[in-house]
């Protein structure tokens, strides 16, 4: 039997594909799950100590480089739950602060974009530099020993992944690039730093915020809700999972056919450095929390999964690609977006039932399978960040994947 734990180098993911179609249970010695309690997509205590220990410490996506193609241009994102301007400086640094003027609290900027030379509040008057730094006080006279310079922006923490902007509100965080550990070398082979910004939109959903990333962590729903779409060229049964330190992981399905390729895609600009397995297969990064990339030649799709609220969730779908105009954008991209849409809203239109459904006294907790052993790896990490001593007995998750997460 092929060694799962220690024999997921790239070179063997084809090996590894043919090892799980034709196995006939589990690998020997995987552990069996203790049901996930379903509290933890309920429970108001467990939900805030989620936020406050892991969204508010996480590495979330904030948007592409191409929303600040020049100094002085700025968005403004409400995602991570704090409202964040991210700039670029005149010196064409990316940086982010929060949308906060240190007099009153007031925000620096309303709209969701712009571009300027600094920053000013529109309460009082207060001026900043791209860079945070208060340099104008209406009325400074009136101030006793006001030092402008202990009150510049409180700045936040952010990085690029390529072309991709994080932020992270944890000032003590982990880089990005050591968090994302082993994840980092394979993501080199997608030229990041060079795919141009396609398309952005979201949809809002009435679903706790697990419902939907659990969704898009296996493949073992496809054959009742793609039933039409993907299930007819995805083998899901010979799917894949690498599992990695911090909560991250990778899935990859191969199509039925291994010489089946997208027809709405033939003809588009494709990733030059893309290596073999990727091209020919179906892959699908998740950086923890929120963030998953299925990416194809020529294409990279980006999702994210926001809480708006217990029972509210925001679902952010971004393109990426190679060689993109976005004045004179290549003809298929209309119908290639309108189809991922239709498959995006078959996952999404049968959330709000499951929310309503685990909310009845008929739902006590998951059984995973090893299909699904994303989802429990996920629950193992928030479980670490939010503290294994902290978590409420009777929503705590048992840590049994340790062996089978691959580390180098």
């Amino acid at each position: 039997m092929l060694d799962l734990v220690a024999d997921q180098k790239p070179e063997n993911d084809f090996a590894r594909m043919d090892y799980e179609r034709d196995r006939k249970g589990p690998p020997e010695g995987f552990p069996k799950f203790p049901d996930i309690p379903g509290s933890r997509y309920t429970d108001k205590e467990f939900l805030a100590l989620e936020k406050e220990m892991m969204w508010d410490k996480a590495w979330l996506y904030a948007g592409h480089v191409d929303q600040i193609p020049r100094p002085g241009t700025w968005f403004l994102t409400r995602n991570p739950g704090a409202p964040i301007i991210v700039t670029r400086t005149l010196k064409g640094e990316v940086k982010a602060f929060f949308n906060t003027c240190q007099h009153r609290g007031a925000p620096l900027v309303a709209e969701d974009s712009g571009e300027g030379r600094g920053f000013v509040c529109g309460y009082h008057g207060w001026s900043y530099t791209l860079e945070g730094k208060l340099t104008a006080v209406r009325d400074k006279r009136d101030f006793v020993d006001l030092d402008l310079s202990c009150r510049s922006l409180k700045e936040v923490r952010c990085e690029l992944l390529g072309s991709l902007i994080f932020v992270n509100q944890d000032p003590e965080a982990q880089p990005l690039m050591e968090h994302i550990g082993p994840m980092a070398a394979q993501l080199e082979q997608y030229d990041l730093e060079n795919l141009r910004l396609v398309d952005s939109r979201s949809y809002e959903v009435d679903c706790n915020v697990k419902i939907l990333l659990d969704a898009f962590l296996e493949v073992y729903h496809i054959k009742s809700i793609h039933v039409n779409t993907v299930d007819r060229f995805l083998d899901h049964r010979s799917m894949i999972v690498t599992l990695w330190p911090n909560g991250h992981s990778r899935m990859a399905t191969p199509n039925r056919r291994p010489d089946w390729v997208d027809p709405g895609t033939v003809g588009m600009p494709v990733i030059p450095s893309i290596t073999e397995f990727p091209a020919k297969n179906n892959v699908s990064y998740q950086i923890y929390p929120n963030f998953v990339m299925p990416p194809a030649p020529s294409g990279v799709p980006l999702l994210q999964f926001w809480p708006l609220g217990p029972k509210r969730t925001r679902v952010v779908s971004t393109w990426i690609a190679p060689d993109h105009d976005a004045e004179n954008p290549h003809p298929l991209w209309e119908t290639r977006l309108n189809n991922w849409e239709r498959i995006l809203y078959e996952d999404l239109q049968y959330a709000p039932q499951i929310q309503e459904s685990l909310e009845s006294p008929g739902f006590k907790g998951m059984p995973l399978n090893y299909q699904e052993r994303r989802i429990y790896h996920w629950h193992e990490e928030l479980d670490r960040r939010i503290g294994l001593n902290i978590v409420p007995e009777k929503a705590r998750v048992e840590q049994v994947l340790g062996d089978w997460v691959q580390r180098d």
